[in-house]
């Protein structure tokens, strides 16, 4: 069968040729092996979160991951709808869980899928855990144990719970989103076909700012753009439209809403390393927060020049947030982030999270 190797993000693949069913299995059953020679037999009651985006049999090849997962048991705290990737990785950490599955291809073309795993933080897991899990995949579905969900939900190894409504209420408590709803801002929000779409909109709901949502449905051919990353022209339609409605700012997540791009007041696209560098100057001179910063080698040097002039240490690293999310664990980072828009915030998770990065 197919050899699988984890990227920095985890494991990505074709639908129909290398991602099948099968290899979902495998996939998870190296996982559940993970799990079971990481932590002590007791611990691992506390289970694990999986969900799944809007690309095509997204919830399917979730079962199927959980099937596995709950047949080798292993409780799983399955995400009720396409979940975000930050309120998936949320999720580990407000339920106690010992890590995630997400079955999303993130930014990839319509074709891929992908399945992403987290550690107990929320964050990526480590280049040598990613290692020891390719290491206790099988060789074939033979070495593979699962149970039908049906089976797995009545014996209470399976539960279905809704994901929004404690990840909305902490990113609340992290921004006072009220001044944002009472400025009278238009705001056009692109979801890029993607799971942002209904969970950013309802942070700003029922004040004077108005949404102008596009793309917010679900279509896995994602038409109208190449792929769901959040760069030209990909964004193109979101910066014509901001021009059209005359809106204040345009905000664009990827398909799993764990990346961002902006658009200003002319439709004129802000990239991704300059976006970071006013993150960091806003943490900084507004907030008062002169924790280090860490930054992939891919990024703008924009946040030396900050650091050297504030007096903020700032850490490189290796390109991919399996290097980013553990130096912000060990430096206690005020935010890490890539030149692909992926941002996390060390109030929060070591997690890309564009629905915070928004905000």
């Amino acid at each position: 069968m197919t050899d699988i190797v984890f990227g920095t993000d985890g494991w990505r693949g074709k639908v129909a040729e290398t991602y099948t069913f099968a290899n979902v299995r495998r996939c998870a059953q190296g996982f559940a092996e993970y799990l079971r020679d990481t932590f002590k037999p007791a611990e691992l009651a506390r289970g694990v979160v999986i969900g799944h985006d809007k690309r095509f049999s997204g919830r399917e090849f979730a079962l199927a991951a959980a099937e596995v997962i709950t047949g080798n048991g292993i409780p799983v705290h399955f995400c009720q709808g396409p979940t975000p990737t930050p309120a998936i990785s949320f999720q580990v950490v407000h339920l106690g869980a010992l890590g995630a599955i997400n079955i999303t291809a993130s930014h990839n073309p319509p074709a891929d899928n992908g399945f992403k795993v987290r550690d107990p933080q929320g964050g990526a897991i480590d280049p040598d855990g990613l290692k020891r899990i390719e290491s206790f995949i099988p060789s074939s579905v033979s070495g593979v144990r699962r149970i039908p969900a049906v089976q797995a939900e009545a014996v209470d190894l399976l539960r279905f719970f809704d994901a929004k409504p404690a990840y909305l209420a902490r990113i609340r408590e992290l921004v006072d989103v009220e001044p944002i709803k009472d400025a009278g801002l238009t705001v056009v929000y692109d979801a890029m076909w993607g799971n942002g779409a209904g969970w950013f909109d309802e942070l700003l709901a029922g004040g004077k700012t108005r949404i102008v949502p596009i793309h917010a449905g679900t279509n896995p051919d994602f038409p109208e753009m190449q792929r769901p990353e959040p760069i030209r022209p990909n964004v193109d339609v979101c910066l014509a439209t901001v021009a059209e409605v005359g809106a204040d700012v345009g905000i664009i997540n990827d398909g799993d809403a764990d990346r961002i791009g902006l658009a200003d007041e002319n439709g004129q696209f802000i990239d991704q390393l300059r976006a970071y560098g006013l993150m960091a100057l806003y943490l900084i001179t507004v907030r008062g927060d002169h924790r280090p910063i860490v930054k992939a080698l891919s990024t703008t040097g924009m946040l030396e020049i900050l650091g050297k002039k504030y007096d903020v240490d700032v850490h490189e690293v290796g390109v991919g947030f399996k290097y980013v999310a553990p130096k912000m664990l060990e430096t206690g980072a005020m935010i890490g982030g890539e030149e692909s828009g992926g941002y996390a915030f060390g109030s929060h998770l070591p997690e890309r999270d564009g629905i915070l990065a928004a905000m």
